[in-house]
């Protein structure tokens, strides 16, 4: 990880969300932590990396979640080179479904 991230803010911000239980407690935690814009973001970057993640074609991924290419450029420059973290989540959530 980016060690200029690393700091006791983001290390509360992290224990928080750990925190979270359910689905319903992360729709009113984040409500209150970011903007609509800011959320609709974050939500459309993971639809993008999932959909990269699947072989999906840029052109396919711009007209279904209506990223820019650069946003679609930077996700996939994170799948490609970043912590893996994408992939870890899309692995838990794969395996969650199997078990369901």
């Amino acid at each position: 990880m980016n060690k200029k991230l690393h700091n006791e803010d983001t290390d509360f911000l992290f224990d928080a969300i750990l925190q979270l239980r359910t689905r319903e407690e992360c729709y009113q935690f984040f409500e209150d932590l970011c903007t609509v814009q800011e959320l609709k973001a974050l939500s459309q970057r993971l639809a993008v990396a999932k959909m990269l993640d699947d072989k999906c074609v840029y052109t396919d991924i711009e007209s279904r979640t209506g990223a820019s290419t650069a946003t679609i450029s930077r996700v996939n420059r994170s799948l490609q080179y970043g912590c893996d973290a994408y992939r870890m989540v899309f692995r838990r959530l794969d395996e969650k479904d199997e078990q369901a």
